[in-house]
């Protein structure tokens, strides 16, 4: 079976280099074209050495240029910035190259919401419609059938992973939930900015983003729709002085009656034939480490009779399930091919 040849829009930062790093193996896919402004010119080993000796390491970065990825490529992934993302992808699009868009600028459905979140015009809200949510647990038969795949957040997958089933089954109320996010320093990319030095993480712990973080309205979408009703979360930011990894700790208010056997059956039951979520045993907690560098997403289950709460955790990779190796599952969808190709990893340890 010959290879599919794909792009990378947008190859320099963490997204980009972990995209690298997932298909340099994989068996069907295979990165025929990979483009940054800055870096035209190199080769990926250039600025990925980890990439020495590989044929993917050899292969030229260009600047980005669409008839040469229409030509080229069945279907071209984005890690670029949202509002370049919705110009490029359009323009692939429209010339009827598969999309799979890292950035947020198809995520949000209603054009106004996008706006009002992320400050700028949304230029092509004619493709909002036709954009498919990337979640592949929860829209899988949509992405098989899409030629443009907006792909989640990291925050929001970890978030609607670990809510959905309890709210589709109407386990806990849909007011007043928290979820308590903490991500490590990739997630703020590989740009240089004063905080995300060595010296401001390292042995530190902080909150940021209260109240304005941008993947707000991504994760309320997608909860309400589990929901049937429109919902509004509290949504809580912080940074951890870690390289790479989410946990997100959702607190949230059981119905009367429900008990703990009603969680642990409800969660096992809707992610009983999903092969990268985990609901982990009683007792055990889900850690960061466990998931690092893989496309399991680790659920948690705590119910506590004692304050009638339901504490429900989540942890995942967030480069990986939460970026890039999610795009590579899309794509596997939207290629025909099965949708962990490439993506069987075992956790890096320690």
């Amino acid at each position: 079976m010959s290879t599919i040849p794909v792009g990378l829009v947008g190859v320099t930062g963490y997204t980009g280099m972990e995209l690298a790093r997932i298909l340099s193996n994989h068996p069907s896919m295979k990165l025929v074209r990979v483009t940054s402004r800055a870096e035209a010119g190199k080769t990926l080993a250039d600025i990925y050495p980890f990439l020495y000796g590989m044929e993917l390491g050899a292969l030229e970065i260009t600047a980005p240029d669409v008839d040469d990825l229409e030509k080229n490529c069945r279907l071209v992934f984005l890690a670029v910035p949202h509002k370049t993302a919705m110009n490029i992808g359009g323009e692939l699009y429209d010339r009827g190259v598969k999309v799979v868009d890292l950035s947020a600028d198809f995520r949000i459905r209603d054009r106004e919401t996008y706006e009002e979140w992320y400050k700028v015009d949304h230029t092509r809200e004619d493709l909002l419609t036709k954009a498919v949510y990337g979640l592949p647990e929860f829209y899988r038969d949509k992405v098989r059938e899409a030629s443009l795949v907006a792909n989640p957040g990291c925050y929001p997958t970890s978030a609607i992973v670990g809510l959905t089933p309890a709210l589709a089954e109407g386990l806990i109320e849909t007011d007043d939930i928290v979820i308590d996010s903490k991500s490590g320093a990739s997630g703020a990319g590989r740009g240089a900015k004063v905080g995300s030095l060595f010296c401001e993480v390292a042995d530190s712990f902080r909150a940021y983003g209260l109240t304005t973080h941008r993947h707000t309205p991504e994760i309320e979408q997608e909860l309400s729709v589990a929901a049937g009703k429109d919902l509004t979360v509290s949504f809580n930011t912080h940074l951890l002085p870690i390289d790479r990894g989410i946990l997100s700790t959702i607190y949230t208010k059981m119905k009367n009656g429900v008990t703990a056997e009603d969680v642990r059956s409800t969660y096992e039951k809707a992610y009983a034939a999903e092969q990268m979520i985990r609901v982990l045993p009683e007792g055990v907690l889900p850690e960061t480490r466990w998931v690092r560098g893989t496309m399991f997403c680790d659920v948690g289950l705590v119910p506590d009779p004692r304050t009638g709460r339901l504490i429900i955790l989540a942890a995942i990779d967030n480069l990986c399930r939460g970026a890039s190796g999610q795009a590579v599952a899309n794509a596997n969808l939207m290629l025909g091919l099965d949708e962990t190709e490439g993506l069987r990893m075992a956790p890096m340890m320690p």
